[in-house]
């Protein structure tokens, strides 16, 4: 009878929480919760934290009801601003060097992005969407831009047109089934590539800049070093403390070895209003956008958003290599990221910020590897951001070569060859991850992501037996349509190599 009097009474307390918009899961993370002090190690307390989390879609999600903060968050954060001060600045300097902007253009618009990112982290995977990643900067569009100025496009319709078709992506979740009917093989090629291609790129830059102040020999330095770092870090299971040691290290080696450093860039603010962004004579002095704008740039707006699906896949499949079993409930989501960059991007386009969206891998990269959810470091990453804005000088330490070009090594270029490597151990998935990378070097990993898919999808390449256990749709019809529409866009724009563009006033 004791038991039966104790059970109505949880059960009226549950249908209390009912009443009160609250269920049983949503506070298991609090009840679940354990001190580090009841675990044999450090990664077992990690581990046991993402098995316990429960976060709700469009609903709050509190610091110390639902996550907590570790000190293994300050790393992703770190990366991250690191890396959108560099993104979201060559991108600005991209435009600058087009439209004929100078330098102050670039400074105060990357104050600007870094709060205007600041406030949509906090709103949405620090708060509302907890599993979607942090909107990050699109990488691959950098160099089009040139091509959208001379075709006389314009930035806001550009950003605006990608959150558009982003969003609707997201609602008719074709992300997630993009996603789905990638295979092991594609998946994995794609991070091999990514991530030796990235690697080279940021050893090459790092050797470029010394010799440009004539100390080749601090590259080598900086990158030996960083490579006995890293397998140090990797035997001793630390390995996510990769970015900021590895920064430290780079950084102190080339100061002393008497490469040239010093902080130019003050505290201050941007000017945060959109008109003067979007005047005619401030900020981007192009006035706002036209209807012929917005046709102009629709065929690099489609192109930017059909290259999401691999990008976000990657990042994924990259929480699921790291994270252990029975974490599915707080692996990225990768149609609520796909709604958080497109609102992200809808909005920092009108207030008249050059980024253009996508996932950040400069976050979940590390976020992985250290085993922590996204929303704790969300919030850090935003709070790094906007003292970075304010206080100026950070800026001037996170692009300085030596330690910009180690912190995307280590922290994002390196992890992903790894992933890559992980993904092809098994079966046939190295034929597939072959053609990927053959085929991205032709043209670009959308490119690659996109014909790969459908050769594999058709049993042509990979694995025989999972194609023929899909159905038609999965098997051609949808990787065909992708793969049609987006070589199309590319061939549009002069994309295809060797091949001008179909639409001369876009090349």
């Amino acid at each position: 009878m004791g038991n039966t009097s104790k059970a109505s009474h949880e059960q009226k307390g549950d249908s209390q929480q009912n009443e009160n918009g609250l269920n049983g899961d949503e506070f298991s993370y609090q009840q679940k919760h354990k001190p580090t002090s009841e675990f044999n190690s450090r990664d077992e307390y990690l581990e046991h934290e993402l098995q316990i989390m429960a976060p709700k879609r469009w609903r709050p999600n509190l610091p110390f009801r639902d996550y907590r903060f570790e000190i293994e968050d300050t790393i992703p954060a770190m990366a991250a601003t690191i890396g959108k001060v560099v993104m979201v600045g060559a991108i600005a300097a991209t435009f600058a060097g087009s439209l004929g902007l100078d330098q102050g253009f670039i400074l105060e618009n990357v104050r600007y992005e870094l709060l205007i990112v600041s406030i949509f982290i906090i709103l949405f995977s620090g708060f509302l969407l907890p599993t979607a990643n942090l909107a990050g900067t699109h990488g691959p569009l950098i160099p089009l831009i040139p091509i959208v100025v001379a075709a006389g496009g314009h930035p806001m319709a550009l950003g605006l047109l990608i959150g558009a078709l982003g969003l609707i992506l997201a609602i008719s979740k074709g992300g997630s089934m993009l996603a789905n009917l990638t295979s092991k093989g594609v998946c994995g090629g794609l991070l091999l590539y990514l991530g030796f291609v990235g690697t080279i790129s940021q050893v090459n830059k790092l050797f470029a800049w010394a010799d440009g102040i004539g100390m080749a020999h601090i590259a080598f330095i900086v990158i030996f070093c960083t490579i006995i770092l890293y397998a140090l870090l990797e035997h001793w299971g630390k390995r996510w403390l990769a970015v900021p040691l590895s920064c430290l290290l780079g950084g102190t080696l080339a100061f002393a070895m008497g490469a040239p450093f010093e902080f130019q860039t003050g505290p201050g603010l941007p000017n945060m209003n959109p008109m003067y962004w979007w005047g005619e004579n401030t900020g981007w002095m192009l006035g706002l956008p036209t209807l012929e704008s917005f046709v102009v740039v629709l065929p690099f707006a489609i192109l930017a958003v059909a290259m999401w699906s691999p990008d976000f896949l990657g990042h994924q499949v990259f929480q699921k290599i790291n994270y252990p079993e029975r974490t599915e409930k707080v692996h990225m989501n990768i149609d609520d990221t796909m709604t958080s960059a497109s609102i992200r991007q809808t909005f920092g386009s009108l207030l008249g910020g050059a980024n253009f969206t996508s996932s950040w891998g400069t976050y979940i990269v590390p976020a992985a590897i250290a085993k922590r959810p996204i929303p704790a470091g969300a919030l850090l990453t935003a709070l790094f951001c906007i003292i970075a804005a304010l206080w100026g000088y950070p800026m001037d330490l996170a692009i300085w070569q030596p330690v910009l070009c180690v912190a995307l090594i280590v922290g994002v270029f390196i992890p992903l060859l790894e992933a890559g490597m992980e993904m092809t151990r098994e079966g046939k998935t190295t034929q597939s991850a072959a053609i990927v990378v053959f085929s991205s070097a032709l043209v670009n990993p959308a490119f690659g992501w996109a014909l790969t898919m459908l050769l594999d999808n058709l049993g042509l390449v990979g694995c025989k037996e999972r194609s023929s256990g899909l159905s038609k749709m999965s098997r051609w019809v949808i990787p065909s349509i992708m793969f049609v529409v987006l070589t199309a866009v590319m061939a549009s724009v002069g994309m295809l190599p060797g091949i001008p563009a179909l639409i001369p006033s876009l090349g």
